[in-house]
């Protein structure tokens, strides 16, 4: 006879209460220079949407921040925005 009782398995559940995935869709604008734009829209010519390449070569920018800045200057989703802003400084 076993001494021992059978060993049970121990199940652990880990739940997390933060979340780094942004769900809003409410963005502020990036103000970027002209030299940061001409950098981004070739450096996008040459390596596509490696944003990290891209962040490597602006000082103070990180990659998210770029990646933000191409979607709201050319995603479809913002045209909106973009025309009132062209508006407002016209």
């Amino acid at each position: 006879m076993d001494k021992h009782p059978p060993h049970k398995a121990k199940i652990s559940t880990i739940t997390s209460t933060t979340s780094e995935e942004v769900t809003s869709t409410v963005w502020q604008f990036i103000d970027m220079s002209e030299q940061e734009e001409d950098l981004i829209r070739r450096m996008y010519g040459l390596v596509g949407d490696r944003w990290d390449l891209i962040a490597g070569r602006i000082p103070g920018r990180k990659a998210e921040e770029i990646e933000r800045f191409w979607i709201m200057r050319h995603g479809d989703g913002f045209s909106h925005g973009r025309k009132e802003r062209n508006a407002k400084d016209s």
